[in-house]
């Protein structure tokens, strides 16, 4: 077989570099094509800035939220200090107003609807309270044990309003939670307000389980002195 003749220099030179021609090619095509590759390059770059945008937006609000949240629970315990809560709420009701109407999505603004609503409960005002309460449930619906104290606290409302058939449905439901303070709580109050609808059997039967469970719990002696007499 005939061996390749070797190019020489000279000839190598005349012939045409692939990484030249490649870019002639890129150059030609970006030429031909530059409008198409400004708008969509300009498309990139307004795209990225919209989304910063949107976050800076979003932070700079989330931060505002939580100054006026913040500024709102400072004046709130300035006055409950003096044991006036209901003076207190009705200081800080427009504050807490403000934030939920304009910051009510953000997280500072869903901490700042549950904090009003506790605030709504140590005033008297448990109905406000309780609509307070029920978009709280939502709020946290991915956080269990937030979940279970606002659940709890709808059951303290309707406690509150002696509306206690309302207020056992919510505490069943806390019965078996796997938080035992919770638990517990929910099984102590179940006995209480099963007195009250006249139901001795479910009210025993709450305290029994109270026993069995939770022998640690703060009210217990008070659990045994009833179910002995």
């Amino acid at each position: 077989m005939a061996k390749k003749r070797k190019k020489t220099r000279k000839e190598l030179l005349k012939e045409p570099d692939e990484f030249i021609t490649l870019s002639g090619k890129l150059i030609k095509f970006g030429v031909a094509h530059k409008n198409q590759l400004i708008y969509g390059l300009a498309t990139i770059v307004a795209l990225a800035l919209i989304v910063s945008g949107i976050r800076f937006f979003s932070i700079r609000a989330e931060n505002k939220a939580a100054e006026l949240l913040n500024q709102s629970l400072a004046k709130y315990e300035s006055v409950k200090d003096d044991n006036k809560p209901l003076e207190a709420f009705e200081r800080v009701s427009a504050d807490f107003q403000l934030i939920l109407d304009k910051y009510g999505r953000k997280d500072s603004g869903k901490v700042a609807r549950l904090t009003y609503a506790n605030i709504c409960y140590d005033a008297g005002k448990y109905e406000q309270a309780m609509g307070l309460y029920n978009t709280s449930l939502k709020d946290f619906e991915e956080n269990p044990l937030i979940h279970n104290q606002i659940l709890s606290s709808l059951g303290y409302c309707w406690e509150q309003l002696n509306d206690y058939a309302a207020a056992a449905g919510y505490f069943e439901k806390l019965a078996s939670a796997p938080e035992a303070a919770i638990s517990a709580d929910a099984l102590f109050h179940l006995g209480w307000l099963y007195e009250k609808l006249q139901q001795p059997e479910k009210s025993k039967a709450s305290y029994n389980k109270l026993l069995s469970d939770h022998q640690d719990f703060i009210y217990i002696d008070i659990v045994k002195e009833k179910m002995a007499g």
